[in-house]
């Protein structure tokens, strides 16, 4: 399976200059917990909830006047859309990093792939999950009938 088959193809930019205020405004708008800064063809790092609170808030900055830019992850670890899934989940591991952009060779950010889509892509797809999920059901059931709080079929 490849990047592309399970990446967001959307995805929101914040520009480096707007305060931490409106990016945490825009994130809950956007229902995520991460933006990149920038644009599609200049990435210029990510912001998470995590430097939000440990790098704004924990430390008391005004997040009326806070740059983004100032507590935003600088570092930005990224993928190509046809890299192997398992390549991208080495990264994010090796790295301990919950969201990749996905960049195309000579452009710019077409996608972003993060934990979750890996998570559910393995927790529906997943012959292994999924046996094991039902295996574990059934042996509830079988337990809940022989202490006599199971329904009868």
């Amino acid at each position: 399976m490849k990047v592309a088959d399970i990446m967001t193809r959307h995805v929101e930019f914040i520009e480096p200059d707007a305060t931490v205020q409106e990016t945490v405004v825009l994130m809950g708008e956007l229902d995520v917990s991460a933006l990149p800064l920038g644009t599609p063809t200049d990435i210029k790092g990510v912001v998470t909830d995590r430097d939000v609170l440990y790098r704004a808030v924990a430390e008391g900055k005004d997040p009326r006047r806070t740059r983004v830019s100032e507590i935003a992850t600088r570092l930005v670890f990224t993928c190509r859309p046809d890299d192997p899934l398992t390549t991208a989940m080495d990264l994010m591991a090796s790295h301990n990093i919950r969201r990749l952009p996905v960049v195309e060779d000579g452009g710019g950010v077409i996608g972003w792939l993060s934990l979750s889509d890996v998570s559910r892509l393995l927790l529906v797809e997943s012959e292994v999950v999924q046996r094991g999920l039902k295996d574990l059901t059934d042996r509830l059931e079988v337990d809940d009938e022989a202490a006599g709080t199971g329904t009868p079929a």
